[in-house]
């Protein structure tokens, strides 16, 4: 068994370094891209072609799950998070704390099916950190919408075209709006209209207030109406939207942090005993009994609170 647990450790660590060689690598590519997102019309940079190739060539995880819908799926999530890295060094990184988290709480714990459970969750830890990096820039792209409109509105109501709008928005605002923004414009420079290029912004940052602009493009490319007239109604409807939301956000802050404070509560109680009174709480963690209703506990506790959160979630 000592010498499992010491094979389990070896691999562990073996996988985490390699996965953090490869994800080091990748932050180059993702500084070339960003070089190419400021300057679409210069050439393809040489250490991209190489990636190109590399990318070609690989095989293993990559070459296993390329035709699955999930593989597609954290490629596109991972894209729109801004992390350029390939999904396979994603993988590799959420196998290595799988394993390292299952050995290390099986070596202190000796139950393996807490080690289970740490393990799944210290493998999810990289996934949940592209989810959120990927719902902080939806949101910041967002919030940069109303202004990018109004700025767009300005530049066609001043009698130029909607490229040079664009390259407006391009020049003057941070990210993620100013690389979406230049990559449409690469885009239409290849050929593409700009009607598909806006879908193709969309798929990069779902937004459901772009889907109106998307909408209201395809409409003046097909009818001729005034765009300027219909992006300033649009920008006037997103901001309240977004005003409606904030307000919603606030009037639901005080049920989301009693649900916060009433889920982490028996946490700091446990903690709380174990310091003061350990005779109290060591039944919990060496009876079978005890073990058996702790986890029951941890379990409905992580329930109440998914039920909690999806009882205040609120679409519209």
């Amino acid at each position: 068994m000592i010498a499992l647990v010491a094979l389990l450790v070896f691999v562990a660590v073996v996988v985490l370094i390699l996965a953090l060689a490869n994800l080091t690598e990748r932050r180059h590519l993702a500084a070339t891209l960003v070089q190419r997102l400021a300057q679409p019309s210069a050439p393809l940079p040489a250490a991209r072609e190489r990636g190109a190739r590399r990318r070609a060539r690989s095989g293993g995880i990559e070459r296993l799950l390329g035709g699955s819908n999930l593989f597609s799926r954290l490629q596109e999530m991972m894209w729109q998070a801004g992390m350029y890295a390939r999904p396979g060094d994603l993988l590799l990184l959420m196998a290595a704390m799988s394993g390292a988290l299952f050995t290390l709480v099986y070596l202190v714990w000796g139950d393996p099916l807490v080690a289970a459970g740490a393990g799944a969750s210290g493998g999810l830890l990289p996934l949940l950190y592209v989810r959120w990096r990927q719902k902080r820039r939806i949101a910041s792209f967002a919030a940069q919408l109303p202004e990018l409109l109004d700025m767009l509105k300005s530049s066609l109501q001043a009698g130029h075209s909607l490229n040079r709008g664009l390259q407006a928005i391009a020049d003057e605002f941070p990210d993620p709006a100013r690389a979406e923004v230049r990559m449409l414009l690469e885009q239409t420079r290849l050929g593409m209209s700009v009607a598909r290029a806006f879908e193709e912004m969309l798929h990069r940052m779902p937004e459901e207030n772009l889907r109106f602009l998307v909408v209201a493009i395809k409409i003046q490319a097909e009818v001729g109406s005034s765009l300027a007239e219909i992006i300033g109604r649009l920008s006037e409807t997103i901001r309240s939207r977004q005003r409606i939301k904030l307000q919603i956000k606030a009037l639901t802050a005080q049920p989301r942090l009693s649900g916060m404070v009433v889920g982490l509560l028996p946490a700091f109680v446990l903690a709380f005993f174990s310091l003061i009174r350990p005779e109290y709480v060591s039944v919990l963690f060496h009876d079978p009994i005890g073990k058996m209703l702790l986890k029951g506990a941890v379990g409905a506790d992580l329930l109440a609170l998914v039920i909690i959160r999806q009882m205040l979630r609120v679409d519209f």
